[in-house]
């Protein structure tokens, strides 16, 4: 049976980057699309600005989008930048992989398996990338991508190195229960309403199973450094630090539809809203200021499957020399 050392390693990188680039034109359908409540199997890719389906060879990742000048075929609309750029960052994370995750196999590891353990990576990662794009524009993270990668990391417990059941279930406890007992449970009793959302708990539950609980608490605090980088430089270059228009359109409406109840619908509708962080306008200043956490909890997630290992190792060996 052919192994890793029996697969080329320019064709091994090719079909990486080949599928990271298909998968990555996927995804734009999933940021799309899973806010909406839409399907993302069906319809196929259309024009969101005039609904004319979309032909194969305009869809090509990255390529057609430079081709079309950033230009429907259709109607000529715009199309955003984030199209090509989500695409390329398929490409970019499998490449990666391959120099990572499939770097540290076996040379004996048998051919099936190689690709196996890189189709769930790549599923992992992938849907970091989206949660991360969701987020950050609709300051949201679906169920589908958290407690689904959470289940992903759990059932593939088999194909990771060193990673046992306990560990995973641990670790999954471990990362809900760090944001949910001190920014959820513990916050809405003191203030009155959450500090952060669940969505942002189920994340790091997600890097809790597939990384342990060293994976969930660097997710959690080199998230929370590099957000807070993010905050200093938006604050410092433009004065503040405006909530997604999205988000802006979304609340307009949950508003107009407050407005139109009465009685028991009104006080269900209020009870469900008090319980949304966003639901309320933000307050002035930098302290007040929302700033969607669920990329920067997705970006150290990230960080850790590609580097995690080294990290740990150097770590290790600085607080245990000799390690």
């Amino acid at each position: 049976m052919p192994t890793l050392a029996d697969l080329p390693p320019a064709l091994l990188l090719g079909f990486a980057v080949a599928f990271g680039l298909l998968f990555g034109s996927f995804l734009n359908v999933v940021i799309y699309r899973l806010p909406r409540d839409e399907s993302v199997v069906s319809p196929g890719s259309r024009c969101p600005a005039c609904g004319t389906p979309i032909r194969a060879y305009d869809n090509v990742p990255v390529l057609s989008w430079l081709l079309l000048r950033g230009r429907s075929r259709c109607c000529k609309a715009r199309i955003s930048p984030r199209y090509p750029l989500v695409e390329l960052l398929g490409g970019l994370f499998a490449w990666a992989l391959v120099e990572t995750v499939i770097a540290d196999l076996s040379p004996d590891t048998p051919w099936w398996r190689v690709v196996l353990i890189f189709a769930v990576h790549l599923a992992l990662g992938l849907g970091l990338i989206a949660a991360a794009f969701i987020d950050l524009e609709h300051m949201y993270l679906p169920d589908e991508i958290t407690l689904g990668g959470t289940v992903l990391g759990l059932v593939t417990v088999p194909l990771r190195e060193g990673a046992t059941w306990l560990g995973a279930l641990g670790g999954a406890a471990f990362g809900f229960v760090l944001i949910w007992l001190p920014f959820d449970f513990l916050y809405r009793n003191l203030r009155g309403h959450p500090g952060m959302g669940l969505g942002d708990a189920k994340l790091v539950m997600l890097a809790g199973a597939w990384f342990g609980w060293p994976g969930a608490l660097f997710a959690l605090l080199a998230g929370a450094v590099q957000g807070t980088v993010a905050a200093l430089v938006l604050f410092l270059t433009q004065g503040r630090i405006e909530e997604p228009e999205a988000v802006k359109r979304e609340r307009a409406e949950l508003m107009r539809e407050l407005e139109q109840l009465e009685g028991d619908a009104r006080r269900e509708l209020e009870a469900e809203l008090a319980k949304d962080p966003i639901a309320g306008e933000p307050e002035p200043g930098l302290a007040k200021a929302r700033l969607a956490f669920g990329p920067f909890l997705a970006l150290s997630t990230l960080e850790f499957l590609l580097f995690g290992r080294v990290l740990m190792r150097d770590y290790l060996q600085f607080i245990v020399p000799g390690f």
